[in-house]
């Protein structure tokens, strides 16, 4: 096979053809597809070291090697990225739907008693200590209009839903409580729902209590860039008392306005598609899952694929657990009928029948098996400059965990003084303490790179990163985070200087042992320990001490690691004050 005539002679600065496959193409519809012939496709695919047949799915690395081949683009859409597409051009289908709303905030800031008292219901009391254990999705009318709420237990698990693609709430209300003001949760709340890019409606609560300032919420917030319309600003705020039921009726009025100016649209007629909020193994039932209607209708009987499960509607409820007929867009509804539980965030989809669910299920779970399907890619400071040159980024944002506040006041002030006219760095969240899995969420869905400086890396955090194709750069030396940055805007970075993790050791007893020194009794809770790795000692949540295993016995003998499970004695090459409770954390640096 070979190209086109006047493919060869292309000129450079024209883009290239993009051309739209359907999941599951296989290699001879898409030889149809672009008109050559078949077997020369194949034979250039033997060719570059695939066994291959006409009747053979594209996988992604074929897909790649095609493109490399043809110098074309193959843009994969899935069946819900169709069907999508097929309601949104479908105009004279197109009607109004209801928003849906986020409330998120800091712990016992009155989320779910806001909506307790908007439903003029009990959820709080179903809940454990009163305070949401799961995700709910509650619809309420107000003046005659639908309005969908979803309470989360926090704003991870929001996060989390658009981590995964599901562009899900239309507007978040922020709770702040009036007595306690802007909270560490407050604070991420704010960042998360700015990264959702939606309206925000801050309601200030519990200003019934004794020592309620709302001026001075207002205050804390615009320093974490939310200046509220009585400060000249844009964003609407609304003194409540969700307890007592003040202003709750300002609210749902403040929602319907915004999203007159949003104008929310849907079209009901295609085959339903929606979002999985929350699923699980019910006992009696099998698997049942929460999902939000995004377009079409959904009835009972439909056929329906999400993610790697499938199924036939079996039953349709509201949240009350009443039987519905039918669910419509923006609708909450539990659904049975799923062949396994459904993960949250994953797309729900109506097909033509269970055979054909069945089928792209298969497809789907054997892509998941190969070793050449590959994640969503997020961006590196590598490939900052090569992206931006070729125009797709713009913007690079940023996450930052430091060891103390002070540190965390430097680099907001630093790095985004080292904005450039074509690339500006954006610090999406910054705190103190270790990096934590919220964190690795926010940089999924954002898209950003987290920095840390001077804190800890646990291994679990580390583990999620790698699953999600998340990078996270630590630094003890401010010039050397500066520089990375520096460096990568100019397209010039230098070899990546890592951390590895390697294992985690808790002091139990403290040996002084005549001509040898001292030495750690310690065992080793996590990971490998290895002789002659760094080591950093914490006490408490304070690292103490930067040193070097320089002896490792177990039992009585000498060795060169330890692994998890196992007793042995440290001998550290510098420090000698070592306690018991003392936590004994190696690492191995890399260079790529």
């Amino acid at each position: 096979m070979t190209k086109p005539a006047s493919q060869k002679q292309k000129n450079k600065e024209e883009p290239q053809k993009v051309i739209q496959i359907s999941e599951g193409t296989t290699l001879r519809k898409f030889a149809e597809q672009i008109q050559v012939r078949t077997k020369d496709l194949v034979e250039v695919l033997n060719n570059k070291g695939y066994s291959v047949s006409t009747a053979d799915v594209i996988s992604e690395t074929m897909r790649k090697t095609i493109e490399s081949i043809l110098d074309i683009e193959i843009q994969v859409l899935t069946i819900e990225k169709q069907m999508q597409m097929k309601a949104e051009t479908q105009k004279d289908q197109i009607r109004f739907r209801p928003p849906i709303v986020t409330i998120m905030g800091h712990v016992d800031h009155g989320k779910t008693t806001l909506l307790d008292a908007i439903r003029d219901s009990n959820i709080v009391a179903k809940e454990s200590g009163g305070i949401t254990q799961h995700i709910g999705a509650y619809r309420v009318i107000h003046n005659g209009k639908p309005i969908t709420f979803i309470d989360t237990p926090g704003h991870e698990a929001f996060t989390k839903l658009r981590s995964r693609g599901a562009t899900l709430t239309d507007i978040v209300i922020l709770v702040v409580a009036a007595d306690d003001g802007v909270m560490p949760q407050t604070k991420e709340a704010i960042d998360h729902a700015k990264a959702a890019n939606v309206p925000i409606i801050v309601a200030i609560n519990k200003i019934d209590k004794a020592g309620a300032d709302p001026e001075k919420v207002k205050q804390q917030l615009s320093t974490q860039g939310l200046l509220v319309e009585s400060w000249g600003g844009d964003i609407v705020s609304i003194d409540i008392s969700a307890k007592e039921k003040t202003n709750l009726n300002e609210i749902l009025e403040m929602i319907l306005l915004v999203v007159e100016m949003q104008e929310l649209k849907a079209n009901p007629s295609v085959p339903a598609q929606g979002v999985i909020l929350e699923a699980h193994l019910n006992a009696k039932k099998g698997p049942v899952a929460t999902v939000i209607i995004q377009q079409g209708t959904l009835h009972p009987g439909d056929a329906f694929i999400s993610g790697t499960t499938c199924g036939k509607v079996r039953a349709l409820f509201d949240e009350h657990g009443k039987p519905l007929k039918e669910a419509e867009p923006s609708v909450p509804v539990e659904v049975l009928g799923f062949s396994n539980v459904p993960s949250s965030g994953d797309l729900f989809q109506v097909v033509d029948g269970l055979d054909s669910a069945k089928r792209m299920v298969d497809r789907r779970m054997a892509r998941t098996k190969q070793d050449d399907s590959a994640g969503e890619e997020h961006l590196t400071l590598d490939q900052l400059f090569q992206q931006f040159e070729k125009g797709d980024v713009k913007e690079l944002p940023l996450i930052i965990r430091a060891d103390v506040q002070g540190s965390v006041e430097v680099l907001k002030d630093t790095l985004p003084n080292l904005s450039s006219e074509t690339i500006k760095i954006k610090i999406i969240h910054a705190a103190t303490g270790k990096v934590s899995e919220n964190d690795v969420l926010l940089a999924t869905a954002a898209n950003a790179i987290i920095i840390g400086y001077n804190t800890k890396l646990p291994s679990k955090i580390i583990a999620l990163a790698k699953e999600e194709g998340v990078e996270i750069r630590t630094y003890s030396v401010i010039y050397q985070l500066i520089d990375d940055i520096k460096n990568a805007m100019a397209g010039m970075l230098e070899p990546v200087i890592r951390e590895v993790f390697l294992g985690r050791a808790e002091v139990r007893r403290v040996y002084k042992i005549p001509k040898v020194g001292v030495i750690a009794g310690s065992y080793v809770k996590e990971g490998v320990l290895r002789r002659n790795a760094e080591a950093r000692i914490f006490r408490g949540d304070e690292m103490i001490q930067k040193d070097r295993i320089a002896s490792l016995k177990h039992i009585k003998e000498n060795v060169t690691e330890i692994k998890q499970g196992y007793e042995c004695g440290i001998g550290l090459a510098k420090f000698k004050d070592i306690q018991e409770g003392d936590i004994i954390e190696t690492f191995q640096i890399e260079k790529s």
